[in-house]
């Protein structure tokens, strides 16, 4: 491997240390190599041991100037990629606070206001700080000045692209600008399920594919070589700049340009070393080391570099036939499958087993399908050429989609692993020797140190678990409710399982996969009432995870999820209890109070939404408040029983947002600072309702959605609370005394 490539691990290894806080594992790895220069005479590994600790500075360097910027208090002006409105939840960049330059990330939840996708605005709420990120709680927002003409633009491309590809918009906005915010959590499980997630984000291999379709037009309107390569660069760096410079975009566009720049000046060059230049060049942003598609990238082409190395020695010189070519691909997809297939655990939560294959079959429909999708962008300002574009595109973008759907359906299509420090540190160790093992000439022992840490990560699920501080998952179920509270000990109290549909279940499909990726045993399950959105997965949940106890509010009604749900509760020695007002349990330093309902109430009534049980659970001064699909007249209710009892910093909103829950007078006694709600992304029932979302905001709650982040976690210690959506973290707000 050159020296290059070298270098810029080095430098990256210390950027990741630096932005990790990790200073005794830094310390331990400069010193060692240190020595090892010393002791060897080698100035090489001197070299190596200064790069590391150069990074390892610079990163903390930029870290304290983050934690600098967003502990200044005064009007922050920031650029959003999105339009800002009351109830909105937004994530974009400052510009500056108090009239000071300053640059952070900041997340915005809108109480009132507006401004513009791309324009200035300026923002004034309560701000808390996490990591050097901003979060504005109650924001108050209007429309400054100035705006940003690049992310205005990329919003009007995201207009033209949405009025072209209708219901395929999503996808051709991930595939051509990088804009992967209105893509269906449910989407990017089943691409990750099925190993392609990097297809679903502007990569390397987007780049490449329109660069070679860019040089094949100018080749064939008999321009030079020479200026065919200089349109083509020309071209692919304005389109990068374009789509924001997403640092997949950049590595594969530097790693083009090298290689153009290489065959003009007639040298040759490593591919190692063309991968060094383009994978270090958006390291001049130090965060990029944390970034997502980044990783993939330089580890995704990483494994192709390597897997050209193996099949040298494997397939040899039956490379030039038809067989050998084939050979070679599949090759290639196994090995560049397999090195990113740990970093793809790592955030995902699982290890697609079908990825080879499925990048086979994908390949060739992303081959013909990104330049398709380029030239509708080319055509955005002729709406009519656009939509007929869009409209030869669709096709293949439902074949592809076609392709992840099939593959990930297929059995034992992914293995859950759990996402853990330690799972991370297996990851790593596992690439790292997947690569090694395919450019050594004995690759044994590599071999043997990857299936190990695969083995590993594969067994960690079952390990003992213990965390700090009480969590609460609202897990992404689509139209449905699913949520999990995770007590200090690791173990779970679940409430719902989501809905049931012909063949299937979210239980099945989700929050099982959810929990075993987490680890832990069930302490109890809840079941708020026995609607199928809410029970459909609860018989497959409670044959699966087995919890302790099962706790129902016993509605007189009955259905068939409902006696699906008894019969596998008794079939497998699960013990029962209604629940009653008033009615106390304590699981792991977490106490459980049960609000509702009573059973004189709901003896009479005829819809299992106003007999939801309602528990409120308390870990130290903090309250969350679960009130299943509970309407108005069981709001009323629990108002005229105990509305001190409502109080919570924490409120999972009922039924899903709709009009007929979450009244006035109900949230005034709830009073909470973050409001979550499980909804499915273009729901039929309108969900949430405007009018709700705006009486959140007027309460000044944070509203958080799954419809639009996905699975959200709540984190407390006891008094403050922390959310993390989309793997992003921020600080929220510090709970009041209780009552």
């Amino acid at each position: 491997m050159p020296l290059v490539a070298t270098a810029v691990i080095a430098y990256a290894a210390g950027l990741a240390l630096g932005f990790g806080g990790v200073v005794h594992l830094a310390t331990a790895a400069g010193a060692v190599l240190a020595i090892a220069g010393v002791v060897r005479r080698d100035a090489r590994l001197l070299a190596l041991a200064l790069l590391g600790a150069a990074g390892w500075l610079v990163a903390r360097s930029a870290s304290r100037d983050e934690a600098r910027c967003a502990r200044r208090r005064g009007e922050i002006s920031a650029v959003f990629p999105d339009a800002l409105a009351p109830g909105a939840f937004v994530r974009g960049e400052t510009r500056s606070i108090a009239g000071i330059a300053c640059t952070a990330s900041i997340t915005v939840a809108v109480r009132r206001g507006s401004a513009r996708a791309g324009a200035e605005a300026l923002v004034l709420g309560s701000v808390s700080e996490t990591r050097g990120r901003l979060f504005v709680r109650a924001a108050s927002v209007r429309a400054g000045r100035h705006r940003d003409a690049l992310v205005s633009f990329r919003a009007r491309l995201g207009r033209g692209l949405d009025q072209a590809f209708g219901s395929n918009a999503a996808l051709a906005r991930a595939l051509l600008i990088a804009d992967t915010r209105s893509l269906d959590p449910a989407v990017r499980d089943r691409y990750a399920a099925a190993g392609l997630v990097h297809m679903l984000s502007i990569s390397g291999l987007h780049v490449a594919i329109i660069a070679l379709a860019v040089e094949l037009l100018c080749r064939a309107a008999r321009l030079s070589p020479r200026a065919a390569s200089m349109t083509t660069m020309a071209l692919v760096a304005l389109y990068v700049a374009v789509i924001g410079a997403p640092a997949p975009a950049v590595r594969s566009a530097v790693m083009l340009g090298v290689t153009a720049l290489s065959r003009l000046g007639q040298r040759n060059t490593s591919p190692w070393a063309s991968l060094a230049i383009g994978g270090g060049a958006p390291l001049v942003s130090p965060r990029t080391v944390h970034d997502l598609g980044w990783q993939l990238s330089v580890l995704g082409m990483a494994g192709l570099v390597a897997s050209g190395a193996l099949a040298r020695r494997w397939i040899g010189k039956e490379q030039g036939s038809w067989r050998g070519q084939v050979a070679a691909a599949l090759l290639a997809s196994i090995v560049a499958s397999l090195v990113t297939g740990p970093l793809v655990a790592w955030h995902f939560g699982r290890l697609s087993l079908v990825a080879p294959l499925a990048n086979l079959v994908a390949a060739p429909l992303v081959a013909v399908l990104q330049p398709t999708l380029f030239l509708a962008l080319v055509f955005t300002p002729l709406p009519s050429v656009e939509r007929f574009v869009a409209d030869a595109a669709s096709p293949m973008l439902w074949a592809l989609d076609v392709v992840a759907t099939s593959a990930a359906r297929v059995p034992y299509a992914s293995v859950d692993v759990s996402p853990s420090l330690v799972a991370a540190g297996m990851a790593s160790v596992c690439a790292i020797a997947l690569i090694v093992a395919c450019v050594a000439r004995h690759a044994g022992r590599s071999l043997v140190v990857g299936v190990g840490s695969l083995a590993a990560m594969a067994w960690l699920p079952l390990a003992p678990v213990r965390i700090r501080g009480v969590e609460l998952h609202v897990i992404d179920v689509g139209q449905g409710d699913a949520v999990a509270l995770r007590t200090p000990r690791g173990r779970w109290i679940l409430v719902d399982a989501g809905r049931a549909w012909r063949g299937g279940d979210a239980g099945r499909a989700t929050v099982i996969p959810y929990v075993r990726r987490h680890g832990g045993s069930v302490a109890a399950f809840v079941l708020s009432h026995p609607h199928a959105d809410h029970a459909g997965g609860a018989a497959t949940l409670l044959r699966a995870l087995r919890p302790d106890v099962f706790w129902d509010g016993a509605y007189v009604g009955t259905s068939e999820t409902y006696r699906d749900a008894l019969g596998a509760a008794a079939a497998n020695g699960i013990p029962w209890e209604r629940v009653r007002p008033g009615s106390r349990r304590v699981v792991d330093e977490v106490e459980l109070e049960f609000l509702a309902p009573d059973s004189a109430w709901s003896r009479a009534l005829a819809d299992p939404n106003e007999a939801s049980v309602v528990v409120r659970a308390r870990y130290g001064a903090v309250r969350f408040l679960l009130v299943g699909d509970a309407e108005r007249e069981e709001e009323r209710w629990l108002l005229a029983r105990d509305s001190l009892a409502l109080r919570a910093e924490v409120l999972k909103v009922g039924h899903h947002g709709s009009s007929t829950s979450t009244t006035a007078r109900f949230l005034r006694a709830v009073q909470p600072t973050i409001a979550l709600v499980s909804v499915g992304a273009g729901n039929t029932y309108g969900h949430p309702s405007a009018q709700v979302l705006a009486s959140l905001a007027a309460q000044g709650a944070t509203v958080l959605r799954t419809d639009r982040l996905g699975s959200i976690v709540v984190r407390t210690d006891g008094r403050t609370l922390e959310i993390q959506a989309r793997g992003e973290r921020w600080a929220s707000s510090r709970a009041s005394e209780p009552r």
